[in-house]
């Protein structure tokens, strides 16, 4: 595949957006990032730089998140049961896809990755890894990457059980890809952590700020 194509049909990208944004204190994935696009949207929109098929969990209450994703050509998927957490959502995302040989999977709230980290795992499934994920400076992060040898393994998720087991279960199958993208470890917990990271800044240090902010947060794969 060159450079710039997008992939599809055989694998897909599953965008988790069904969280309530209870630490946050606001419509987290509606919340304008520096450049005046909502975090939610952001995420999707490096998604669909790689995949053809994109598709968006959502909880019942998002309706203006699932109005965008469709308006921007999502596949929306509401997941009736996310107050459950998140495995549910996961599982969810793959059932509502079946008969591919791949899954990525990314996190709504994680809107700094680049494209090229994305298509990075993608094109580790392609080439035969079983599980791919990014590393920047030595610390693994999002999306993760499944191929279909994990598909009764993903539906099975439930509740808050999510696929961070299947990870650490089968580390032996797992293809870790070195990026120089720290968005890959950051997500947006806070309303003072939507300036996007500087590729040379080390994790969790926050980038020259002004005023004393809080620290970045990161977030281990799904739980």
């Amino acid at each position: 595949m060159q450079d710039g194509e997008r992939f599809g049909p055989d694998y897909c990208a599953i965008l988790l957006a069904a969280g309530y944004s209870r630490r946050f204190g606001a419509d987290k994935l509606l919340s304008p990032l520096d450049d005046g696009l909502p975090i939610g949207v952001k995420s999707a929109l490096g998604l669909q730089a790689v995949f053809r098929h994109v598709v968006a969990v959502v909880n019942p209450q998002a309706s203006v998140l699932a109005q965008l994703y469709r308006a921007m050509g999502l596949d929306v998927v509401t997941n009736a049961f996310a107050h459950q957490g998140m495995g549910l959502s996961l599982a969810t995302g793959v059932a509502h896809t079946p008969g591919r040989k791949g899954w990525v999977i990314a996190l709504a709230d994680m809107p700094f990755i680049q494209a090229a980290s994305i298509r990075k795992v993608v094109e580790a499934l392609a080439g035969g890894a079983l599980l791919a994920a990014p590393v920047y400076q030595g610390r693994r992060g999002h999306p993760v990457g499944f191929a279909l040898r994990f598909e009764d393994e993903l539906l099975a998720l439930h509740e808050d059980k999510g696929a961070g087991g299947i990870v650490q279960h089968y580390p032996q199958h797992l293809q870790l890809l070195a990026v120089n993208d720290p968005g890959v470890l950051q997500d947006v917990d806070t309303p003072f952590t939507t300036a996007s990271p500087s590729p040379t800044a080390a994790i969790p240090k926050p980038e020259t700020p002004t005023v004393p902010l809080p620290a970045r947060q990161t977030r281990p794969f799904p739980h």
